[in-house]
């Protein structure tokens, strides 16, 4: 298992579009990948799950991945959300 942690730096936080980018692309993953912010978690292939969490700007989450491409997987998810958060 890889866990890594990310604060958030778009000023809108998660909002829909690019987290609705960030699930299509965790779905081509083989890994299960969860979020988490504080005590709640989400699966990252389910935007009403990560939206629920309603992570804002400079806010801190952390990232869990798990299988056979974790490694692979994890610095994957790590690139898309420096790119487009």
């Amino acid at each position: 298992m890889v866990n890594f942690e990310y604060i958030v730096k778009d000023e809108q936080g998660l909002h829909a579009r690019p987290t609705g980018q960030l699930v299509k692309e965790a779905q081509k993953l083989t890994s299960k990948i969860t979020i988490f912010k504080g005590d709640k978690s989400a699966d990252l292939r389910r935007l009403f799950g990560i939206m629920s969490l309603a992570v804002k700007q400079n806010e801190t989450i952390r990232i869990e991945v798990e299988g056979e491409e974790e490694k692979e997987d994890a610095l994957y998810i790590k690139k898309f959300l420096s790119d487009n958060f």
